[in-house]
């Protein structure tokens, strides 16, 4: 499956990305999907969206298959 590089609105999602990666290892993603539904349920549809393309950078980051353009 071919993913698309995930939308990064700023230098802080990374921080997030790579803060739950460090405190839940394998399992970041699952960890950053929870704080997506946890702000859906609060009706903030603004950092539910972050959370969600946090979430996607988890996963595109922890694929073992090259994307893009090797140089």
């Amino acid at each position: 499956m071919q993913l698309s590089a995930p939308f990064l609105a700023d230098r802080d999602a990374i921080a997030d990305a790579t803060a739950l990666i460090a405190q839940h290892g394998e399992e970041a993603g699952f960890a950053a999907a929870a704080r997506a539904e946890q702000y859906r349920a609060r009706g903030n549809h603004i950092f539910f969206a972050r959370w969600r393309q946090i979430e996607r950078l988890i996963t595109y980051l922890a694929a073992e298959d090259v994307h893009g353009t090797v140089h």
